[in-house]
């Protein structure tokens, strides 16, 4: 389990682009579409993910994004996690999302459809 983003969903992608970019000075690192923009944090491999979510599900709330192999097989040896819904499809591979025993949302995913 490797972290690889620090999530943060936002009502309004210029507005996030404006302060993130702007006023905090941070490099666009990539974009996925109209609505998802990364931005290389200062002296660390972490990026920060900004996205506007398709909906207000748990499963698109703001934490951190570990990197597993197989998304499969962490879920079934993570079986008694509060697991938050199903797995999502993502850009290159598919997502899932766990309460930590704080309530705090956990993210993992995959790259299992990356070529």
């Amino acid at each position: 389990m490797k972290l690889s983003y620090i999530y943060v969903s936002v009502p309004d992608l210029k507005e996030a682009l404006a302060f993130y970019r702007d006023e905090l000075g941070l490099d666009e690192a990539w974009r996925e579409g109209e609505g998802t923009v990364a931005f290389q944090l200062p002296n660390s491999p972490i990026q920060l993910m900004v996205d506007v979510p398709p909906d207000s599900g748990e499963n698109w709330s703001t934490g951190p994004f570990y990197e597993v192999d197989s998304l499969d097989e962490f879920i079934a040896e993570h079986s008694g996690f509060a697991w938050v819904g199903e797995p999502i499809e993502i850009p290159g591979g598919r997502s899932a999302s766990f309460r930590d025993p704080g309530g705090n949302i956990m993210h993992v995913f995959d790259q299992s459809g990356a070529e």
